[in-house]
């Protein structure tokens, strides 16, 4: 055996045609063979120490074997987790993932898909927040299948565009009434601007106009902690009295929480605080802080599983949708 194991030598060892090491090794479609028999495949290669030579495959196959992830703010710590789903997956099928940044800004987007229609990539799964679905027309046309991360619902469409969506519309509504039936009478939220804050502060709306309620909505720049504290100190200085405080993303609403301590502000017993998202810092904070899971790895897996189902051929036609769960966490500050 050479030096530097071949697809061949995988072959042999594992008792298979070259043909069929190329298919599973190569990122193609593995439907045709066994699971036993791929995982047999990629046994021996890992044995055998065999790394395929990325630029012959992509000579021969126009495929780069690589996935691009874009999200709007790669520090905020629910795409991280997003991240690493897409990732896990991916590396199952020998893809790698590039995740690139576009802080929602509306010339980064456009410029991401621009710099993917190059052929950087073979794929793409993002969460955007100003781009429409012409905008992706150009990269369907090349083949680069798209996958998106939405914060409301959608309808399949002509399009091969494929949506992963979380209800937060119907979570919002859930977390408002879920305040409502605590006791609470004088509920303000916060937000951030674009992505999930319309959707949200819609579901939030609706509960209080059913129940007669009057509303109290602030309106930052963007979702991060400083934002939430802003926000925080703005409620606190209308008079509104809130008892409760919704914040339409966890970093927000740990914002919130610490310009109320920095008040002398009791949580919960004076103000509760339910935030959005249940990133690793919600369960840390104290006391801990209430919010919606939304399951962002699971949402990266699926993502990549139908990306990767495109690239291989074994899903087709037109655009698909994918609701995936969420769940009320309450913790310590509800």
């Amino acid at each position: 055996m050479s030096s530097r194991p071949t697809q061949k030598d995988v072959a042999i060892r594992a008792g298979v045609s070259q043909a069929t090491v190329s298919m599973v090794l190569g990122g193609a479609s593995t439907a045709s063979v066994s699971a036993e028999t791929v995982q047999r495949i990629r046994a021996v290669a890992e044995e055998l120490g065999y790394v395929p030579n990325r630029f012959a495959q992509a000579l021969k196959t126009r495929r780069t074997m690589t996935i691009a992830c874009i999200v709007p703010d790669i520090t905020n710590p629910f795409y991280p987790g997003l991240i690493r789903g897409v990732q896990k997956i991916a590396q199952e099928r020998d893809y790698d993932v590039i995740a690139v940044n576009t802080d929602g800004v509306p010339a980064r987007e456009r410029h991401f898909l621009d710099w993917a229609r190059q052929g950087r990539v073979d794929g793409v799964i993002g969460v955007f927040f100003t781009v429409r679905v012409q905008d992706f027309v150009p990269l369907l046309d090349i083949g680069i299948p798209v996958v998106r991360i939405e914060s409301a619902k959608k309808r399949g469409g002509d399009l091969a565009i494929d949506d992963i969506f979380v209800d937060s519309h119907a979570a919002a509504i859930a977390v408002t009434e879920h305040l409502i039936a605590k006791g609470h009478r004088r509920i303000a939220m916060v937000a951030g601007t674009g992505g999930p804050q319309g959707v949200r502060v819609e579901g939030y709306r609706e509960v209080l106009g059913r129940a007669g309620i009057e509303p109290l909505v602030i309106i930052e720049n963007d979702f991060s902690e400083m934002a939430g504290s802003r926000a925080a100190e703005a409620i606190l200085a209308t008079g509104y009295g809130p008892t409760a405080i919704f914040a339409a993303n966890d970093l927000m609403a740990i914002g919130v929480m610490q310009a109320l301590r920095e008040r002398g502000i009791d949580i919960p017993d004076q103000i509760a605080v339910f935030g959005f998202d249940d990133i690793s810092a919600a369960r840390l904070v104290t006391p801990p802080l209430s919010t919606v899971a939304q399951f962002q790895d699971r949402m990266g897996e699926k993502a990549a599983e139908i990306l990767i189902d495109r690239l291989s051929g074994s899903r087709s036609g037109g655009g698909t949708t994918e609701e995936m769960p969420f769940q009320l966490i309450e913790r310590g500050t509800v």
